[in-house]
């Protein structure tokens, strides 16, 4: 295995980088192990159940789904990539497969020559009907129905305190939806 090559220079700044961490504590590193175990699994299983009934990965499903909600059914592809926190090169790509299955097609932006919009389809939105049934019970299955509704409502204040803390609100933040 081949390992990067580090400066002299370097080795000392790493080992007080190392000395100075926080380290997780045991039950930190318990509750965080959990929850990236819990998350993997249940993307895959959201992924597994979109690829059988419908031939698409959870992240396809995603973008027609923000289309659905939008107005007129259609966004400009910044801001599709933004709402799906998604690169716009993987938003291209993605797109491009969804335009292939015929459930979104691409329009010019009239006011912004170098603009798009991603417009759902009438197949877009007959694909979601069929599988949003489907998707809705695997993820009520998956984690609704294994939590109290006590813990439905600490979950979802949780995953509001995180998102809200890593949604960077200055210009020049690094936001993969910019790249």
């Amino acid at each position: 295995m081949k390992t990067a090559s580090v400066s002299a220079e370097a080795v000392p700044a790493a080992e007080e980088a190392a000395d100075a961490a926080r380290w997780l504590t045991e039950e930190e590193q318990h509750i965080w192990r959990s929850y990236v175990h819990a998350t993997t699994l249940l993307e895959d299983h959201l992924d597994r159940q979109l690829q059988r009934d419908a031939g698409m990965p959870h992240v396809y499903y995603g973008l027609l789904v923000g289309l659905a909600e939008a107005p007129q059914r259609r966004l400009r592809m910044t801001q599709l990539a933004e709402k799906s926190k998604i690169t716009r090169s993987r938003l291209s790509h993605a797109i491009a497969r969804l335009e292939k299955n015929g459930w979104v097609r691409r329009e010019d932006c009239a006011d912004d020559k170098r603009g798009q919009f991603a417009v759902l389809t009438d197949a877009g939105v007959e694909i979601l009907e069929r599988t949003a049934p489907g998707h809705v019970t695997a993820v009520r299955q998956a984690v609704f129905e294994r939590l109290t509704p006590q813990q439905q409502e600490a979950l979802g204040e949780i995953m509001q305190i995180v998102a809200e803390g890593l949604q960077p609100s200055d210009a020049g933040a690094d936001l993969p939806w910019l790249r």
